[in-house]
C-alpha cells in the first residue's frame, strides 16, 4: 500500500475508533438489558461492519492486523451482561470476516473501496448509536 492511502486508511481508523469509543462510553451506562431492539441491532450491525473491516485490514494492511478483531473483543467485554446479545455479535463479526475474506481474498483498489465504505458506514452507525 502507498503512504497516501496507509495515512487515509490510519485516518478513518481514527474517525472510527472515536465514533466507536462514543458508542461504549456514551452508553456504557447503560446496561446490555436496558438496550432497545434497535440498539442491540444496530451493535449486531456494528459488528459485522467490523468483521469485515477486520478481513480486509488483513488483505490490505497484514495479515496479523488485529485492530478491528480487538474492538469488537471490547464491545464483547461491554456488553457481556447479555450472553445472548454476545453470541450476535460474535456471530455477526464472523459472518462479516468470512464475506469479507470471500469477497476480497487479496488487497485491490476495490478492497480499498470497500474498506473506504466499510469505514463511513461504521462511522454513520456509531453515530447513531452514540445518540445526541
Amino acid at each position: 500500500m502507498m503512504p497516501a492511502q496507509g495515512n487515509a486508511m490510519t485516518i478513518r481508523h481514527w474517525i472510527i475508533a472515536a465514533a466507536f469509543a462514543a458508542v461504549l462510553s456514551g452508553a456504557a451506562p447503560a446496561l446490555a438489558q436496558e438496550r432497545s431492539p434497535a440498539e442491540r441491532q444496530g451493535l449486531v450491525d456494528l459488528a459485522r461492519l467490523l468483521g469485515e473491516s477486520h478481513a480486509l485490514n488483513q488483505a490490505c494492511v497484514s495479515a496479523d492486523d488485529q485492530y478491528w478483531r480487538a474492538r469488537m473483543q471490547g464491545m464483547l467485554n461491554q456488553e457481556a451482561g447479555e450472553q445472548g446479545l454476545t453470541t450476535r455479535l460474535s456471530i455477526a463479526f464472523n459472518e462479516g470476516y468470512h464475506s469479507g475474506q470471500a469477497l476480497y481474498p487479496k488487497c485491490s483498489e476495490a478492497a480499498r473501496a470497500e474498506a473506504r465504505k466499510l469505514a463511513a458506514k461504521g462511522e454513520l452507525l456509531s453515530e447513531k448509536l452514540a445518540g445526541p
